[in-house]
């Protein structure tokens, strides 16, 4: 009888993340075309003597690798939803791997830069057409996958129903939401790993296009320095995108809190009646579209904390909160 009613009170934890996102099929099918297009440049490097094939063929093997991590950040997340271990579900495993995904970024800008640094102090011979062609194709590959994954940064918002959780008599509270609200905080609403993805192919694609430039100005104007010249300002954007990411992707692992606004919100709700005070505000993202929230009420007039709850403005999409509420009351 006693665990019957104590059923109420508890509840799910994975926010969702169980279910399979967009981003999860986009990327495979990325790593795919990918794949497919490393063995045939790899192939045909061994084959036809190509050192330009090959070396295009081993790079794009760096991009399915840093591809084949964000496909199981996705999958990891999905089938531990629901494991305890994790206090506020897998949602973060999406933002670490976005953030593993800027590191192997600015790990390519570095060698990029480092390579191209090197030709520029010792230039070597170029074979122009076999190089171009290389490029085209690779611009090519990488603009369909660019199509494919779609923009990164773009808000995914996955359409799921409200959630109601139960209250904690010891003036604890929580309460699930999903919806499809967008909101302030860009680093709770972008996915992470799609982003890490999309960027990828995005510097893949940058790379062949600048490459492109480069070895037609040297064969058509003899300008041979061009070609280091634009390795180092492709090495430059990729690393700029990649600290972008890591930006976005650190704040989240490490809970820091959430834009002013979204607090700013939460706090003028409360307090726009009783006489309400919040005097300890924490508002965090705990997953894609997803925070947490843990706010202490001072009030001249007590009430349990599922009335404070119902003041949170639903669209900030607050899916686990804790209220904890003190009377301005003197006991005599």
């Amino acid at each position: 009888m006693e665990e019957d009613v104590l059923t109420r009170w508890r509840h799910d934890h994975s926010f969702g993340q169980d279910r399979r996102r967009p981003g999860e099929s986009k990327t495979q099918l990325v790593i795919a075309i990918t794949a497919a297009m490393m063995v045939i440049e790899i192939a045909a490097g061994v084959l036809f003597g190509s050192m330009a094939l090959l070396a295009d063929g081993l790079h794009m093997a760096s991009h399915a690798v840093a591809l084949g991590i964000n496909a199981y950040a996705y999958a990891y997340a999905r089938r531990h939803a629901r494991d305890a271990a994790y206090s506020f579900g897998t949602g973060k495993v999406n933002t670490l791997g976005g953030f593993t995904g800027a590191v192997l970024l600015a790990a390519f800008a570095l060698l990029m830069a480092t390579e191209s640094a090197r030709r520029l102090v010792v230039p070597i011979p170029i074979a122009f057409d076999q190089a171009i062609w290389v490029a085209v194709l690779g611009l090519v590959v990488n603009g369909v996958s660019m199509l494919i994954l779609g923009h990164g940064h773009k808000h995914e918002h996955e359409h799921e129903h409200h959630m109601r959780g139960a209250h904690h008599d010891h003036a604890h509270h929580h309460e699930h939401e999903h919806d499809d609200h967008e909101h302030a905080h860009p680093a709770a609403g972008h996915d992470h790993n799609l982003a890490s993805a999309y960027l990828h192919v995005l510097a893949d694609a940058l790379t062949s296009l600048l490459a492109i430039v480069a070895l037609l100005a040297a064969k058509y104007f003899g300008l041979v320095w061009m070609d280091p010249v634009m390795g180092l300002v492709g090495a430059a954007l990729v690393a700029r995108w990649s600290f972008g990411l890591l930006k976005a992707t650190s704040a989240v692992l490490l809970d820091r809190s959430a834009a002013p606004e979204i607090c700013g919100a939460v706090k003028e709700a409360l307090e726009r009646v009783d006489g309400n005070r919040v005097v300890d505000l924490h508002v965090w993202c705990i997953g894609l579209d997803l925070y947490s929230a843990a706010l202490t009420v001072v009030t001249p007039s007590p009430r349990q904390p599922e009335h404070y709850k119902t003041l949170l403005p639903a669209g900030l999409n607050i899916v686990h909160a804790t209220v904890e509420v003190h009377s301005t009351t003197v006991p005599r």
